[in-house]
């Protein structure tokens, strides 16, 4: 065991990650218009391997995560019974249907978490490139702060129009939001009934949360936390694991 996973090990406890009932929401119920084709993009390989396959898997390794549910389509829900025996996935606890669109999908997902549950981790299905250390991080800041997200500081300079009017904005305070989004389980239960009840929609998770008047705590998980949107996706995506691997084998 090396030195940085003893220290990881150690602040994970600090920081009190181990000790909370951890449950992740995987949402893999897209339609992928974007993508085009016979397959929906969380079923389209990557170096051999199912996208959410891929997804899952780095959640299930987590030792913090206690459970997870998947939100799927109706067509592709027995496949996920099939991939936890042959992948060995011994936390998804439940497999979902997802609802109409992406905020939907996740309330179906969040009925089904346990009742011991203490913070919820939802997260892209098409977010393959996740790994274990930027979910710690970002449930670290959850720990800590209460909500946190896993996000992108921008870095190219970034225009607003108005009408006709273009106008720049100061790009140091500008983040891309990512996925997992991370909050305590009675925040976000409190966040999602109040934008059902209201009628409220929102493109991510900590925009509800937000809305209820909570702070969210951006944590920078750079460019290579991609979601999955286009067929060169998928390239990119390839590229980034064959140069992981070969910085392991340094």
């Amino acid at each position: 065991m090396s030195f940085s996973s003893v220290l990881n090990g150690i602040t994970d406890r600090i920081n009190g990650i181990y000790t909370k009932y951890n449950s992740a929401i995987i949402l893999a119920g897209g339609s992928s218009t974007r993508i085009g084709g016979h397959k929906t993009k969380q079923l389209m390989p990557i170096m051999g391997v199912p996208t959410v396959v891929r997804t899952v898997s780095v959640f299930e390794k987590c030792k913090f995560i206690d459970e997870i549910i998947i939100v799927a389509k109706g067509d592709e829900m027995s496949l996920y019974d099939e991939w936890k025996k042959r992948y060995g996935w011994e936390k998804v606890t439940k497999i979902v249907l997802g609802g109409a669109d992406r905020q939907a999908s996740v309330l179906n997902g969040f009925k089904s978490i346990s009742d011991k549950s203490d913070f919820v981790y939802i997260h892209d299905g098409a977010r393959c490139l996740i790994t274990e250390e930027m979910i710690r991080n970002v449930g670290h800041a959850a720990c800590i702060h209460g909500a946190a997200i896993a996000a992108q500081k921008a870095t190219d300079t970034v225009k607003v129009i108005d009408g006709k009017k273009l106008s720049t904005i100061d790009r140091n305070n500008v983040w891309l939001a990512q996925t997992p989004q991370v909050f305590m389980t009675e925040m976000y239960r409190a966040a999602a009934y109040s934008a059902k009840k209201d009628g409220t929609v929102a493109t991510d998770d900590a925009s509800l949360v937000e809305a209820i008047g909570f702070e969210v705590v951006p944590v920078d998980c750079g460019k290579e936390n991609m979601k999955i949107t286009s067929p060169c996706d998928f390239a990119i995506a390839e590229a980034i694991l064959k140069f992981r691997e070969s910085e392991e084998k340094i």
